[in-house]
């Protein structure tokens, strides 16, 4: 079976394109974000948040307020998106502006993995929470970061320019930043621990 796939914009720095929404089965906007759909003239299936930053959305979007202080909006959406059997979630503007926001959206995701597969997109990369065993295919030439959170064993790659062979990462001592994939398809698995596998956009 098919995973149902969700697109969900956060109210972050808005992005320079957006992707092909009609193969997203659920197109989302958080709160102040839906001015940038808004201004694109394009109209979301959802929108949802506090409704702080926002006004006047049409009657045929749905609306769903969310007022819990003790959630993030971000949370609070995929809350929402989960309990409708999404498994997977393409995210953009969850980066940009406020650092804390970027930090929280990337604690949440974490908070998250084991029931959705989350994956943010910005103007200069992709990047997710891996699973222990991750294949990448046609990234040749891109760059490729290893970040454990905060620490990352028994890692192993096959296809970086720099290849890692059963070592450890760990935030505040080392990290696997600015590698780059030699191969067009890039194998990585690691033992135990957490791990955002950064990929740049191609050049």
């Amino acid at each position: 079976m098919k995973a149902k796939k969700a697109f969900l914009l956060l109210n972050g720095e808005a992005p320079l394109q957006l992707p092909n929404l009609s193969k997203y089965q659920l197109v989302c906007a958080i709160d102040g974000a839906y001015n940038h759909f808004k201004n694109l003239g394009i109209e979301p299936d959802l929108v949802t948040g506090d409704f702080d930053s926002i006004e006047n959305i049409p009657k045929t979007v749905e609306v769903i307020n969310t007022p819990n202080q003790n959630f993030t909006d971000f949370d609070k959406a995929l809350q929402i998106i989960s309990k409708r059997g999404f498994t997977e979630v393409d995210v953009y503007g969850g980066s940009g502006k406020e650092h804390d926001h970027f930090l929280g959206n990337l604690s949440t995701a974490l908070a998250w993995k084991k029931n959705l597969k989350i994956t943010f997109f910005d103007k200069y990369s992709n990047y997710f929470f891996s699973d222990k065993k991750t294949k990448l295919s046609n990234i040749k030439g891109r760059i490729v970061s290893l970040i454990p959170f905060p620490k990352a064993e028994g890692i192993v790659t096959n296809g970086l320019l720099y290849p890692l062979k059963n070592e450890t990462l760990t935030f505040g001592n080392r990290i696997g930043t600015r590698n780059v994939a030699s191969a067009e398809n890039v194998e990585i698995n690691f033992n135990s621990g957490e791990l955002l596998i950064y990929i740049g956009n191609k050049k």
